[in-house]
């Protein structure tokens, strides 16, 4: 396969998100208009592990596939984005955060930033065609972790999610796009196939399964910047890009620190 595949990373779509979500959120119209950009323009979607299997297989996949991915498991997502991506028949993949879940009642952790899907709404949203993928239990900083904390994160949010659709949960999103070797390893020891990066560059056939590059959709991204996107413009994300090599050194520093802190 020598196409580059714009994998589309996008989180609440909502018209009035929280000040916790409101940056990475985007307005339904915007939202609206986008999926219509691509549907007029003749892009044809693939889930996000449809996508990983291809690239490891070096399968055929036309230069107009999209990979839309939804992170946290916001309730809109059901209520507005799946709707509109279910009348233009594009497919989708939600990564979820277990411990985020509405109703997790004793299995939740973490602080959810919005109101969340509950479980009802996964197994729905799974038996209408929505790929459901893990996004960590408690929306770790998995880098972070310790190595058992790092493990508990992956397997739990694998095994509930499981339980809930009744299928398995070969897809990961690591929290806030946070990865390292470990982590990486870790995922494929807890029985995930693919994982999905930042990065803010196409995916390739040339790429590590377990960093799938996506690109970053904000309340911010107007209709000319999600056309430059589509259009593959290397320079749209190139500060994206600076800031996120930059921010690696230091949580190499931070993680450094931990472990000097925890022998020392």
């Amino acid at each position: 396969m020598n196409e580059s595949i714009p994998v589309l990373m996008y989180h609440s779509v909502s018209e009035a998100p929280t000040a916790a979500t409101r940056r990475l959120s985007v307005d339904p119209d915007a939202f609206d208009r986008q999926i219509t950009f691509l549907a007029e323009n003749g892009y044809t979607g693939m889930t996000f592990s449809h996508l990983a299997d291809a690239l490891a297989k070096d399968g055929p996949v036309s230069e107009r596939t999209v990979v839309l991915t939804f992170d946290d498991g916001y309730a809109d997502f059901a209520r507005v984005a799946w709707p509109i991506l279910r009348r233009h028949e594009f497919p989708a993949t939600v990564f979820v955060t277990s411990g985020w879940i509405d109703d997790a009642g004793s299995n939740a952790a973490g602080h959810p930033l919005g109101s969340m899907l509950n479980w009802a709404q996964v197994r729905e949203l799974a038996s209408e065609g929505v790929e459901i993928g893990a996004h960590s239990h408690s929306h770790a900083q998995l880098d972070q972790c310790g190595d058992a904390a790092l493990c508990e994160e992956l397997r739990i949010g694998r095994i509930l999610l499981e339980e809930c659709v009744g299928a398995p949960v070969h897809a990961l999103a690591y929290p806030f796009g946070y990865s390292t070797p470990r982590v990486r390893v870790a995922a494929r020891a807890a029985g995930y196939r693919c994982a999905a990066a930042v990065r803010n560059i196409r995916a390739t056939a040339s790429g590590d399964p377990f960093m799938i590059p996506r690109l970053t959709i904000r309340r911010s991204t107007d209709d000319n910047d999600f056309a430059s996107i589509m259009r593959g413009d290397k320079q749209f994300y190139l500060r994206d890009r600076v800031l996120t090599a930059g921010y690696a050194t230091v949580r190499g520093a931070r993680r450094v620190g931990k472990r000097v802190a925890r022998h020392g």
